[in-house]
């Protein structure tokens, strides 16, 4: 039986730079473009080699497979028309994120939140570390007519996952948003809003980010990476 702990608070490094940008080569947000997601095979290693990759490299090697994957396979709400492609240059570093990267596929007309605004988001949560498996999304949250149900929050509580609030931040209402969170700006304990409403998927999310064992084998900066596209509907200033 796997089982988590509520409340427990984890602490992650933060993925360096020069990491993630091997895994954002892979990014293209155009569905209709094939790409090969198979990477170069590694020669065989003799089995009289000296030594065997360590546990830090297996586990940046799986976290690059699982990330690529994960960007591949995330639907989106719109995307930029052919004829002004967005290139992956787009994708860059939030200012004082800690390291979380936006793509804007699409950039509102609205405006801009200010702190203690109410905003509300839709969203599609994916967890890098699982290939990509989707654990939430508002689009499933479905009110008594059967319409998705956007979350709400307020800007700047606290309530809500540091790297979604960032990205928030600089959106105008309207705007469509794919940011890749690290560990460190994602979930640190089990009560931080957004929380899959059903029970068996936030065990598995929380599990697998707080999973003991592999954080200790050094996963730590790889684990809770989450990949969210984010729409910003409608915002009521406070």
């Amino acid at each position: 039986m796997i089982m988590y702990f509520p409340n427990k608070i984890m602490h992650y490094p933060t993925m360096p730079p020069q990491k993630m940008d091997k895994v954002l080569v892979l990014l293209n947000c155009f569905p209709s473009l094939h790409v090969s997601h198979h990477l170069p095979s590694s020669p065989p290693i003799s089995s009289t080699s000296p030594s065997s990759p360590s546990p830090t490299r297996r586990a940046l090697s799986l976290s690059i497979i699982s990330l690529s994957t994960a960007l591949f396979s995330i639907p989106i709400f719109s995307c930029p028309a052919a004829s002004s492609a967005t290139s992956i240059t787009d994708f860059l570093d939030l200012p004082n994120s800690g390291g979380v990267r936006a793509l804007d596929l699409r950039i509102g007309s609205g405006p801009v939140p200010d702190e203690g605004d109410q905003v509300a988001i839709h969203y599609y949560g994916r967890l890098a570390a699982k290939q990509g498996w989707r654990f939430d999304s508002t689009y499933d949250h479905k009110d008594s007519a059967g319409e998705p149900v956007p979350f709400v929050f307020t800007l700047g509580s606290g309530k809500v996952i540091a790297g979604i609030e960032t990205a928030v931040r600089s959106m105008k209402v309207g705007g469509v948003r794919r940011v890749i969170i690290p560990p460190s700006q994602g979930y640190q304990n089990t009560t931080q809003e957004p929380l899959p409403p059903n029970f068996f998927d936030r065990q598995r999310l929380f599990t697998t980010i707080f999973n003991p064992t592999r954080l200790a084998n050094g996963e730590g900066s790889t684990l809770g990476t989450l990949i969210f596209d984010i729409e910003l509907v409608s915002l009521r200033n406070q």
